[in-house]
Parts: C-alpha cells; structure tokens; sequence
C-alpha cells in the first residue's frame, strides 16, 4: 500500500472519523488503501467499510478483509450507494445509514509518480491526466480543442494563473503549428509566460488547472458533499482532506452553510440551518515531521463535521 499512496493525516483522520467500532462507514477515495486499512483495524467484526476510487489502478490493491465492499466509481454517486445499502439492510431506504465517511482529494502518489498517466511535469509523457482511465477527455484533447477563452477560464478559475490569458494564447499559437500532446511540448509552448524564479510553481498550477478539468473534479466534490450529508446518520462524522485552495474553500463553505458557495440560508426568524457542525474552529494540519517525511503532506489540511442529533441542533444564530 505504501508504493502506491502514502496517506496523509492518518491518524487523525480516522480518529475524527470512527465513533461506533461495528458501524458503516465510508472511504470516498481508496487510493492505495491505507486509510480503509486504519478504519478496519479500528472496526469490530460487526462494522463495515465500503470505499470508492475511479482509477482502476487501486482496485488492485483491495485489502483482503471481509468487511470491505471496494466500488470502481466516482464518490460523486456516494448517496446513491448508501441508498442501495439500506435497502439491504432493509431499512427505510429514505433512511440516512453512514456513521462516517473520509475523503482524502487531490492526486495519489502513485498517479504523480506514474510518468505515463502525465499528471506531473517532472516527467515527458502523454498529456493524459484521467483518473478514471475509461474516460474520454485527456489533458491533450482540452489544450487542442477548447477555443482560447475557455483555455483562459480554466487555467484561471482553476489553477489561479494570474497570466491566464497569455498562457492562453500561447496554447493556442504552438496548436496551430502542431497538436501539443506531451508533457514536453505543453512545457515548450508556454516556456515565455514562466517566471524566472517560480517555474516550478507556476507549472504545478497549470497542471493542477488542466487536471481539475478533465476530472471535472469541483463539480465531483459538490455532488459529493451534498451526497455526503444526506447520507450520513444523526451524530455521523464527515471528514476531508483537502490540498490546494479551490478544493479547501468549497468544503469549508459547505460545512459552514449546507453549500458550495458559503452562503447561510435563514429563515424568517434570521435562524440559519445546516446540514452539518464543524468539530474543529481550524483545520488540523500535517505535523513536521510528517511533512519532512511525506512533501504531499505540506499543503493538507483535515476538516471534520458532524451531523447534528436533531434538526433542532443544526439551528444555530449566525
């Protein structure tokens, strides 16, 4: 498990995550499975995990435990799926089931560092970057086929690129000589927009904004944060961890609000409801010595929820 992902903030994660040993919870993103494998260490003989991932690379590495159900979808569908296990429970299928459910986004190690799936500049390969691999749109088919202001909107929307329109029309420039389908011939085509002294940084945007895209990973997370709080019990526990500031901004607007966008509905009486209560003021972030340990671990930060018992609970005065 440990080739194929290192997990970050393990142990705290599962701490917040685990309230009932013989409950039902959820790993939205297995990866290499180290979480799902510290959930079930920690689970009774009663309790049960189902864990999600897309790439059909993890499914390979399926901890041989029982109490495991391992899912080749998207966590987008997490509502759905706990719909079908209480029908096989035979509960009340309206009925929330989830005592926890952990979510740790972004890339996994292994696909960084698999030079082929072209998710990292450090390496000249095919501009791919799908995390489901069964997908149709690559890293290539967005640089060559989107007109030049979608190019702008996604490299500013989602990698924060400040130059988005120069790196734009660079795209579109080298395009229109030869298709850009490598690591290597994007690093060419924008070389004149890079700083001098923060390539690397600029280039981890650009890659991140590309990702982003052909994973439609932001539409992902708001269904699946919606999908996450209709499915969790009274008293069930949400847990993320997020790794850049587009993904960490939505799940600290959902848990304050109920949504993606952070604003607090209220009703007549200014009373504002929520789906969920932050446990921790601040997230929890990486101690140093695993960030000295794990570089992925120096920009995650962990944020907890939790469902409130009652609806009188979620009340709360903004």
């Amino acid at each position: 498990m440990s080739e194929y992902h290192v997990p970050v903030l393990l142990k705290e994660s599962v701490d917040a995550l685990i309230t009932d040993p013989s409950g039902f919870y959820i790993d939205a993103t297995y990866g290499g499975g180290g979480h799902s494998a510290e959930i079930l260490s920690r689970l009774s003989p009663e309790g049960r995990l189902v864990a999600f991932d897309r790439d059909s690379d993890a499914m390979s590495g399926r901890v041989d435990d029982p109490r495991l159900t391992l899912i080749h979808n998207n966590f987008r569908f997490v509502h759905n799926f706990a719909l079908l296990e209480a029908r096989k429970a035979a509960r009340d299928y309206r009925e929330c089931v989830v005592d926890g459910i952990l979510a740790d986004l972004g890339v996994s190690s292994h696909q960084f560092d698999t030079a082929e799936r072209g998710f990292s500049f450090r390496y000249d390969a095919p501009l791919d970057m799908r995390m489901n691999t069964m997908a149709e749109l690559t890293a290539a088919d967005v640089l060559n086929t989107y007109a030049q202001e979608e190019l702008e909107k996604v490299f500013r929307l989602y990698g924060e690129v400040e130059n988005a329109r120069r790196l734009a029309a660079l795209v579109t420039a080298a395009r229109a000589k030869a298709e850009i389908r490598t690591t290597g011939d994007l690093d060419t085509a924008i070389r004149p927009a890079l700083p001098a002294y923060a390539e690397h940084k600029y280039l981890a945007k650009v890659y991140q904004a590309l990702r982003i895209e052909v994973n439609q990973e932001m539409r992902a997370l708001g269904k699946f944060l919606d999908g996450a709080a209709k499915s969790l019990k009274p008293g069930g526990r949400l847990v993320v961890i997020t790794y850049h500031s587009l993904e960490d901004r939505m799940v600290k607007n959902f848990i304050k609000a109920g949504n993606i966008d952070g604003a607090v509905e209220k009703d007549v009486y200014g009373r504002a409801y929520t789906p969920l209560r932050a446990l921790d003021r601040k997230p929890v972030l990486p101690q140093e010595s695993e960030v000295a340990a794990n570089t992925r671990a120096r920009s995650a930060k962990l944020r907890t929820a939790e469902k409130p018992l009652s609806a009188e609970n979620a009340r709360r005065d903004d």
